[in-house]
């Protein structure tokens, strides 16, 4: 699988978390400065040089939440510097987008027979929409789990 950026096609990097099995790809050229992976092992985060982030992690379902569940309580909790413009779900998924703290994120949530909810999250200035959007479908359908 080739991610296509606004300048080339970048080769994609697969991470799989050893903890809930959660899988997702994308271009580790864009995202290059890999953080400390937290002591509870449920996953990881990237940064660019140009302020975006992208985080794949998983949590225990501990809640029985549900894809429409997590989008009302979502949208419950908007203000000031959290609006959400777009929302989406599935049997087993939910995707939010929207504005937090100034920038553009993008969020897609699997909600596993497992009891573990997967997600991949990636923020970006407003003013790298041109660049990251083409990006974000991508890299959140490549979320996966065991």
């Amino acid at each position: 699988m080739a991610i296509a950026t606004t300048d080339a096609v970048a080769a994609p990097f697969t991470y799989t978390n050893a903890r809930f099995g959660t899988v997702c790809t994308f271009p580790d050229e864009i995202f290059t400065d890999r953080l400390p992976e937290p002591e509870n092992g449920d996953g990881q985060q990237w940064l660019s040089a140009d302020g975006a982030s992208l985080i794949c992690s998983g949590i225990f379902n501990i809640d029985d939440d549900t894809p429409k569940g997590f989008i009302a309580a979502e949208k419950s909790s908007e203000g000031p510097s959290y609006k959400i413009t777009y929302s989406r779900t599935g049997k087993d998924w939910a995707v939010l987008s929207g504005l937090k703290d100034g920038t553009i994120f993008y969020e897609r949530r699997l909600f596993g027979m497992d009891g573990v909810i997967r997600s991949v999250w990636i923020n970006y200035p407003p003013a790298l929409k041109s660049k990251y959007d083409p990006l974000v479908g991508v890299i959140a359908d490549s979320l996966r789990g065991p």
